[in-house]
């Protein structure tokens, strides 16, 4: 396990995405070295089934088609065991991978796996988090310690919004939010 101080940090827009090969859900592997030359979200959640979680995956899950559309790929990522990942994609027909990191090597790399309290206890867990890795395999842009109904839009309206440049103005992100919300109106 991760100790208190040695946490490098959040990886950074511009850093390069670290190399994994993770199993996912429903079996099989996925290795970011076949996923070079399109860009993917990595999207980092605490827990398989609770109630945050299950609300991230859902809202993931219901915007999937506008993902597919720009030709972004949608991954998540926790500690679970693939076992856990089946039960929880079949329970909410999520329909994109879930990928398991219970050595923590992905979630660490990203620099995720951080010292949390609750109730005054400490421990260490995943901040929910996301990535955009380009087609270069660098990070594009990330997304900390999100809300996980709203998060599915931040990263859609970046999508529309950015318009070939690297950051998107915050007008071009509110415009790409109003656009995806009046195409699932």
């Amino acid at each position: 396990m991760l100790q208190t101080g040695t946490h490098a940090g959040l990886l950074q827009p511009g850093q390069p995405a670290p190399a994994f090969a993770l199993p996912r859900d429903g079996g099989g592997i996925v290795r970011s070295d076949e996923l070079r030359g399109q860009r993917y979200l990595l999207y980092f959640y605490p827990k398989d089934d609770t109630p945050g979680c299950t609300r991230e995956a859902c809202a993931f899950r219901d915007r999937l088609p506008n993902f597919e559309r720009l030709g972004v790929p949608v991954f998540g990522v926790s500690a679970d065991t693939v076992r856990a990942h089946d039960r929880f994609s079949l329970k909410h027909r999520l329909g994109f991978p879930l990928l398991a990191d219970p050595e923590h090597s992905l979630i660490e790399a990203y620099g995720v796996w951080v010292e949390k309290s609750l109730y005054g206890r400490k421990f260490f867990g995943i901040q929910r988090s996301s990535f955009l890795v380009d087609a270069e395999g660098r990070v594009e842009h990330a997304w900390p310690k999100v809300s996980p109904e709203q998060h599915p839009d931040e990263v859609l309206a970046y999508l529309a919004g950015e318009a070939g440049s690297v950051r998107a103005s915050p007008r071009k992100r509110a415009a790409g939010v109003a656009a995806t919300r009046a195409r699932k109106a």
